[in-house]
Formats: structure tokens, C-alpha cells, sequence
């Protein structure tokens, strides 16, 4: 049975993501990537060329660029799966989009680059924004939220009726309540048991829980071992109607999606 909710695999090709940092900075690791996402089933890449894990270290556009498009370049190369650009800057989703993207991820909600509305208003695909309370630097020390679903949601009605006066149809606004970006254990937990709670805008619902860090605080494992917790949870989140899951491991989510949907 089809399934209408689609898997999003990661390409990070980024030396400090928080999982798989380093693992695909040349271009016959990305190819065999790649080739992995496709052949697991993904039915969106979305590459990354800077880390937003806790703490990270912001680089410049160009040496963004310099990482993503090569991968951009190779993916259009070998297959016409959409391709999601994970930036928060103007000129890389520009870039981007020139060499073959299809959809804009912006972790900011289009808040740190006051350029990048023009660039999303200016394509016709879709475009991703997530909550974040902070950013990378401070979202992780002490989040606090009196209902995190409700700030959540209060947050993306502001920014979408922001999006739409600058022409940007929210038919095509995916939404990212923002798994582990400025939450507690409990936060992400409330977000995950709630998450029909975000349809209530008319947009797709994305999901971005693989391997997070909540996983160790619930059950105490490593990174390695996250991406079976990580498929179980993208079976819930099929039946609570989640649109979109962002993943790394592909082959085991995409498994978890069809069973969960047999099985509603």
C-alpha cells in the first residue's frame, strides 16, 4: 500500500554534523550516498553544507557553496529526485536552485537572511521552515516554554501570514516544529504526541527526529544506535499524519512508513 507520507533522505556533506560529520566530503563518498538514497527508496535528498547541531560554527556563503553545489551537481546528474537545499542563506538557495534544487529548508523560517524571501518568492517549490527557540549557539541551554505546542503554533501562524503578504503561497509552506532545536526531552515529546496539532495551518507537516539527541536521555544509546528508535518513531508519526520524515537511515524508515500504513 502507497503511502502519502515521503521520506527525506540526509546528505550532509559537511565535515561537523552531529552524526555523520566527515563522511561525505568527497565526491566518491557523496556519489555512493547517493546512489544509497535513491536505491533505499528516498523521495527527497536534502543536502546540508553547514552543521546547525548545538554549538556549531557558522561558515560563510562560500565555502557553503563550495560543498553543496558539487553535490547538488552530482545528484542531478544521476537522477531527477526532488533535492531540498538545507541553508539559511540567500545566496546558497540561490545557488542552489540555479544548480538544480527544487525546494528551499530553512531552519531560520527565512528570519536570519533578509534576502531569502525574495529568493523563495522568486521559484515556484515548495519551502521548509522550522521553529527554533535561539539558534544553534543558545537553543539548547535551557529552553523553556509555558505550551510549547501552542508558542509552536502561534510562531508559524506569525510567519505564514508573513510569507503570504510577501507573495509566497502558503499551499506550497511545508512546516518543521523543530525536533531537538531549542527543546527539552519533554518538549519533544509533547511536539511528537501533539503533532496533528500543526495541521491545523493547511500545510504539510515535516518531521526531523533521526538520531537526536533525545533518544540517549529516553533510552541510553549512542548515535550508532539511534536509527531503529528513529523508524519506530516514523511509524507513529505515519499514523498522526506526518507528511514529510527527514531521516538518515532511508531503507529502514521507508520500511516503517509502508508497515505503518498497511496497518492504518
Amino acid at each position: 500500500m502507497a503511502s502519502a507520507t515521503k521520506v527525506m533522505g540526509i546528505l550532509n556533506v559537511t565535515p561537523d554534523s552531529f552524526s555523520d560529520g566527515g563522511r561525505y566530503t568527497n565526491k566518491d563518498a557523496i556519489q555512493k550516498q547517493i546512489v544509497k538514497l535513491v536505491e533505499d527508496g528516498a523521495d527527497i535528498i536534502d543536502v546540508g553544507g553547514e552543521s546547525s547541531r548545538p554549538f556549531a560554527e557558522a561558515i560563510d556563503a562560500d565555502e557553503e557553496m563550495a560543498r553543496v553545489l558539487p553535490a547538488i551537481t552530482q545528484i542531478r546528474q544521476f537522477t531527477s529526485i526532488p533535492v531540498s537545499i538545507d541553508t539559511t542563506k540567500a545566496l546558497v538557495a540561490k545557488a542552489a536552485l540555479a544548480a538544480g534544487a527544487t525546494m528551499v529548508n530553512d531552519i531560520s523560517a527565512l528570519r536570519q537572511d533578509p534576502e531569502m524571501v525574495e529568493v523563495v518568492a522568486s521559484y515556484s517549490g515548495p519551502v521548509i521552515i522550522m521553529h527554533m527557540q535561539g539558534n544553534p549557539d543558545t537553543m539548547q541551554i535551557a529552553p523553556q516554554y509555558t505550551d510549547v505546542v501552542e508558542e509552536i503554533n502561534t510562531f508559524f501562524t506569525q510567519r505564514l501570514a508573513w510569507m503570504e503578504k510577501k507573495g509566497i503561497d502558503r499551499r506550497r509552506i511545508i512546516i518543521d516544529p523543530g525536533i531537538g532545536f531549542g527543546k527539552s526531552v519533554d518538549h519533544n515529546l509533547a511536539i511528537l504526541r501533539n503533532i496533528r496539532e500543526f495541521k491545523k495551518h493547511g500545510c504539510q507537516v515535516l518531521v526531523g527526529h533521526s538520531r537526536k539527541s533525545f533518544f540517549d536521555h529516553l533510552l541510553g544509546i549512542p548515535v550508532t544506535e539511534r536509527d531503529l528508535p528513529t523508524a519506530i518513531v516514523s511509524a507513529l508519526c505515519v499514523q498522526k499524519g506526518v507528511d514529510i520524515l527527514r531521516v538518515h537511515d532511508v531503507k529502514k524508515n521507508v520500511c516503517a512508513v509502508a508497515l505503518s500504513s498497511a496497518l492504518s
